[in-house]
């Protein structure tokens, strides 16, 4: 790849990312304002240095591991450069967020603050959840091992989220119960039906 091509790519996905930080953040006012004070945003950009890094392998590891250890110390978010991140992806607030080496999310994702995309196996296997596209994971929720979060899920606040959650579902509560919004109900204004499911 030549440095042009590598160029291009780096602004476009650096203008996805404050993009989609506009998008979901009502606080956001500008792209200078999104980059300059969005520490979930600073935490994906260098992960995406150090995931770099990651894949290079040999020496560069440590070093990628060493990226982002300076990278929690700064933001609060904790990502291995070893987990695979899709595109516009955005922490909200950041701080707490924790993110497992083997944990895989797919694009337009929104983590808020103290989400756990946690292991339960001390074996060197995959061991961390996979997250589809288009899901929205609220503050404080637990997703543990390697279970499958599908397309468009919605996960309530505080919920711990231990077995897959099918495409389209809502999941709220300890453990999360998983249901259907109903009808044309919007999935993430049903979250808020139940507020106990949140305590």
């Amino acid at each position: 790849m030549t440095l042009a091509l590598y160029a291009r790519r780096a602004r476009s996905r650096i203008v996805d990312d404050l993009d989609a930080a506009i998008a979901r953040d009502p606080a956001a006012t500008s792209r200078v304002d999104v980059a300059l004070n969005a520490a979930g945003l600073h935490a994906i950009w260098a992960y995406r240095f150090a995931h770099r890094l990651w894949l290079r392998g040999g020496w560069t590891k440590p070093v990628a591991r060493v990226v982002m250890t300076m990278t929690r110390s700064l933001t609060g978010v904790e990502i291995h450069p070893g987990a695979v991140i899709g595109r516009r992806f955005f922490i909200d607030h950041g701080m707490g967020v924790v993110i497992g080496e083997t944990a895989e999310v797919g694009d337009d994702v929104m983590l808020y603050h103290g989400v756990t995309l946690g292991g339960r196996s001390m074996e060197r296997v995959k061991r961390h959840p996979t997250v589809g596209s288009r899901v929205t994971i609220g503050a404080g929720a637990r997703v543990l091992g390697p279970v499958y979060i599908g397309d468009d899920v919605q996960i309530g606040a505080n919920s711990v989220v231990v077995k897959d959650v099918p495409a389209g579902a809502i999941a709220t509560g300890i453990p999360a119960v998983i249901r259907f919004p109903q009808g044309h109900e919007d999935p993430y204004e049903a979250m808020f039906k139940d507020p106990a499911l949140w305590i």
